[in-house]
């Protein structure tokens, strides 16, 4: 029989349901540096993203093809809609990078409790980072399923699945009411999927960040 959201509605029955811990302590600084090179191939998690999520990817001259200078979103998860990016101090904001599960969220259940590396993986984790409009991720701040979704709810199974798959992988819990928002979005979905993690699978802390297939490692002995 088909269950109803599928593997991801058995994992999120599994996740450890709390309350909302304190902020206390909270700052960007204790996910490490902005857009590390987690993975080791030679460019920074933002421009890996951006190389993935985008068409028409044009690379910024000199920089051994890292620094994404522009390309295309079509369409942005969250509104449907196509935008062009262009990097530039007044149009790079028109698209951005989101995590699905914010840092400040992830903080406020359970990230606190990991160390220092376990952290810096979550903040650069590729199935925890999207390219999408600016302005409707400004709207969604640090948001859970319980406060915000995307406009475009074609999105809103992959999403709701995404969530719980990376809260399932670093250990973290789900509140009470984002369990329930997330449930009853994940019930309208046929047999929602998941990234990578097994039905049922609930990794407490991962040893190593999956590298995005589109950005393999380049050699630099030469």
């Amino acid at each position: 029989m088909t269950v109803a959201g599928g593997p991801a509605a058995e994992m999120l029955a599994r996740l450890p349901v709390k309350g909302r811990a304190p902020k206390t302590g909270y700052s960007r600084d204790e996910f490490g540096p902005r857009w590390s090179d987690t993975d080791k191939n030679g460019c920074d998690q933002r421009n890996d993203v951006l190389a993935r999520d985008l068409d028409d990817v044009a690379y910024k001259p000199g920089t051994d093809d890292c620094v994404v200078q522009s390309g295309i979103l079509n369409p942005d998860p969250y509104t449907g809609e196509v935008i062009q990016f262009e990097r530039g101090a007044g149009s790079s904001s028109a698209v951005q990078i989101d995590h699905v599960v914010s840092l400040s969220d992830a903080w406020q259940s359970g990230a606190q409790q990991l160390d220092a590396a376990a952290r810096e993986q979550f903040a650069n984790d590729p199935d925890n980072l999207r390219a999408v409009d600016g302005p409707t991720n400004a709207r969604k701040g640090d948001g859970d399923a319980a406060s915000w979704l995307p406009p475009r709810r074609e999105s809103w199974c992959e999403y709701g699945a995404r969530q719980v798959e990376v809260k399932a992988r670093y250990g973290l819990w789900v509140k009470p009411a984002e369990r329930d928002a997330l449930a009853r979005l994940l019930d309208t979905c046929p047999a929602a999927p998941l990234a990578s993690l097994p039905s049922g699978e609930i990794a407490a802390v991962p040893t190593v960040v999956r590298t995005i297939a589109a950005r393999p490692a380049r050699d630099t002995t030469g």
